[in-house]
């Protein structure tokens, strides 16, 4: 057993140490670092919260063999999961993560003695207020990070679902939440504690549903903000340091790259925080355009233009992903620096599922890191490139961005892919993208649509090369 004071040192440890996993995750270079950092702390983390308690009884055997189960099951998962599929794993281990405060929560409420709580009935105030609130917001990432697991996997549809008086409903909830916990913390009632946490499960699903698949980076790191700011709740209720700190961080992490990203896509940071963003211009979407003639060619034609280029740019998107494309990619881009081309990566801040999913895609397939480049460090070198080799992208290089005022993308940072000599397009069909318009990029005099699975497409390029 240790004493309260190496408690604190050895939690202040562990969050130094998640500030600098945080720090090296920041960067590709120094991810594996940051990571090793994390697992550290954590590690610390639990060993420290295990021999804080005083008396250890036979309950603590039980708890030990369900974190061996619980452990070897996420160990399972997280080596068994591919790199297309991690936005759904994270999206996933969300919702334990808030499922985890609700439970705390609960067994809390129903039992305050075993937290030093007070009674029954008589829970201190301050507790109760941070027990309602970390339970409110883990039902709502429960609730909202199992919904955008539906969409991302397929399960549920990816399109905006809206109703009438979708916003008002909302606000109305929002706004009982914040009288349930009033109330509850007033009369302590338990029949109040369940009526916050259904209410609050509605909300969360209330709140995600009217998102659409293109929005879901900012989702899944709004999601993540929230699972921090339910855990730092429950750790005020459980007065654990290391949970408050870890949980404070996640949530402020998150919100400010949900921000980051928002402005980034010229949105209304408040607008993804309500589910409001996604529900707009739905009228727009269903317009049918008059179809227009493209230019399509095949591997053969593809490669002739790469072998005759001096540089390539190479954009990935979610395609890439959903037909895990990377390795082939990454064999194509070696034939490519044999014949003394350039070629780089250049990869928009939402392309994919989450936050740096191309990146992930491109590391699992060794991709180099000096040859991969954020939107603001490569847009400007489209203009002096000979090939645009776009796999799976869509809405992150739609021209429309920049000209159509009335389109629900307007404002929205695009890819300069056009202004490129020859724009190689890999895509199925002219479908459009999540934001369900049209790309103007496909009719351009100097596109070229390869219709194909990306795989397939890239390989039959290699072999051509």
């Amino acid at each position: 057993m240790i004493s309260a004071n190496f408690s604190a040192i050895f939690y202040l440890v562990s969050g130094v140490l998640f500030i600098l996993a945080l720090r090296g995750l920041s960067s590709p270079e120094t991810s594996r670092q940051g990571n090793f950092f994390g697992i550290v702390g954590m590690i610390i983390a639990v060993v420290v919260t295990f021999l804080s308690i005083g008396n250890f009884s036979s309950g603590f055997i039980y708890v030990l063999i369900f974190i061996l189960i619980g452990g070897s099951i996420g160990a399972f998962i997280a080596y068994r999961i591919p790199m297309t599929a991690m936005p759904e794993l994270v999206a996933g281990f969300h919702s334990l993560v808030g499922l985890a405060a609700v439970f705390v929560a609960i067994s809390a409420f129903l039992n305050p003695e075993a937290f030093n709580l007070g009674n029954p009935g008589n829970i201190k105030l301050g507790s109760l207020i941070e027990m309602s609130i970390g339970a409110a917001v883990g039902a709502i990432t429960f609730s909202g990070s199992v919904i955008a697991f539906l969409k991302l996997q397929g399960i549920m549809s990816g399109s905006p679902i809206t109703f009438k008086g979708q916003h008002p409903l909302n606000a109305i909830i929002l706004i009982s939440i914040i009288f349930l916990i009033y109330f509850l913390c007033s009369t302590q009632s338990s029949n109040l504690f369940w009526i916050l946490l259904a209410v609050s499960f509605l909300i969360g699903f209330l709140l995600i549903i009217p998102i659409g698949g293109a929005d879901m980076p900012v989702v899944i790191s709004m999601l993540n903000s929230y699972s921090g700011w339910a855990a730092a709740g429950i750790g005020f209720t459980l007065e654990n340091t290391a949970l408050i700190i870890t949980g404070a961080l996640v949530g402020s992490s998150g919100a400010i790259l949900s921000y980051i990203m928002c402005k980034g896509m010229n949105r209304s940071f408040f607008n993804v925080i309500l589910g409001g963003w996604g529900a707009t211009d739905e009228t727009s979407k269903n317009i049918s355009k008059e179809q227009r003639p493209v230019k399509s060619g095949n591997a053969d034609d593809a490669a002739f233009l790469m072998k005759n280029a001096s540089s390539v740019i190479i954009v990935p998107g979610y395609g890439m992903a959903v037909a895990q494309a990377q390795h082939a990619l990454r064999e194509m881009v070696d034939t490519l620096k044999k014949n003394d081309i350039k070629v780089s990566y250049a990869i928009h801040p939402v392309a994919g599922r989450m936050p740096g999913h191309m990146n992930v895609l491109l590391a699992e397939a060794n991709v180099p890191y000096d040859e991969v480049f954020e939107l603001e460090e490569i847009n400007n070198d489209f203009a002096n490139a000979d090939v645009a080799f776009v796999i799976g992208a869509n809405d992150v290089t739609n021209p429309v961005a920049k000209t159509d005022p009335k389109s629900p993308i307007y404002g929205m940072p695009v890819l300069d892919v056009e202004k490129c000599k020859s724009v190689l397009f890999v895509k199925r069909s002219l479908s459009p993208g999540y934001a369900g318009i049209d790309n103007d990029l496909f009719y351009k005099e100097n596109t070229l649509m390869l219709f194909a699975d990306a795989k397939k497409m890239t390989e039959d390029i290699t072999k051509n090369l």
